[in-house]
């Protein structure tokens, strides 16, 4: 039999996009699967939706949180329901190319690797391509990743009976670059599949659109995550920014 992956996805009133996001998980080749949707607290219909896609698929479960505790905190339930030998992530906006999953999970085994991740393409709220595909270095090591997370939350995948459950406190902001740090400071390079297999939904109102919240919450990961000093932290910042301004520029293509 082939391995679970576990799917984990905290929503939050995102209705215009959640079916489309669940149908691209449905679509996969790979259908040995489990989606763990975490709704935090969602005023609009996301619920409804949800509900009608697992009442006729047993694989997608859905867990309803009593107030709004943040995404940090949703990917920690979702990630303690998961049984799964493999965890990825696929926000509720997001979507998956239809061979996602087998792609992966065929490298990983090939390989003999345990973490592994893609290429992604962007795409506009209405899902129109923005002609734009965001690529990485390959391999990806970590001192590249300590200056700049080139890695997309939704094109990744990694083995938890390897690493373990890969929980984070969940106050804390870019949880999921802590997530890959962790990771790569233990095998400390990681191969990239070489094609887009993922699609990245763009938004006006999402948290990533607000530069200076990911400037603030990207300080944190060195403050904070690894404990340095105020003065090294703002050197650390400055060579971030750098490296995230000029570096990473030539990653992003127009396709």
């Amino acid at each position: 039999m082939s391995d679970l992956v576990s799917i984990l996805t905290p929503t939050y009133n995102t209705e215009k996009f959640i079916r489309a996001t669940i149908e691209s998980v449905q679509n996969q080749t790979y259908k040995y699967w489990e989606m763990i949707l975490v709704d935090d607290g969602s005023t609009d219909q996301t619920v409804s939706v949800i509900e009608e896609f697992a009442q006729n698929d047993s694989r997608i479960k859905l867990f309803k949180l009593e107030k709004n505790s943040g995404n940090g905190f949703a990917r920690n339930v979702a990630l303690d329901k998961a049984s799964g030998k493999y965890i990825a992530y696929l926000d509720s906006d997001d979507l998956w190319s239809f061979d996602k999953l087998e792609k992966q999970v065929q490298f990983l085994k090939t390989n003999n690797l345990h973490f592994t991740f893609s290429y992604y393409n962007c795409i506009d709220e209405e899902g129109n391509t923005l002609n734009r595909r965001v690529e990485n270095p390959q391999p990806l090591t970590y001192n590249q990743l300590f200056f700049c997370n080139y890695v997309g939350n939704l094109t990744t995948i990694y083995d938890a009976e390897y690493f373990g459950k890969i929980k984070l406190e969940s106050s804390q902001k870019r949880q999921d670059w802590r997530i890959w740090l962790t990771i790569l400071k233990q095998i400390k390079t990681a191969e990239v599949i070489p094609e887009p297999l993922a699609f990245y939904r763009i938004r006006k109102d999402s948290i990533s659109s607000s530069k200076f919240k990911l400037i603030k919450h990207n300080f944190g990961v060195y403050r904070e995550f690894h404990g340095y000093n105020l003065v090294f932290s703002v050197f650390l910042m400055i060579r971030f920014l750098f490296t995230q301004l000029i570096i990473k520029r030539k990653y992003i293509k127009r396709v």
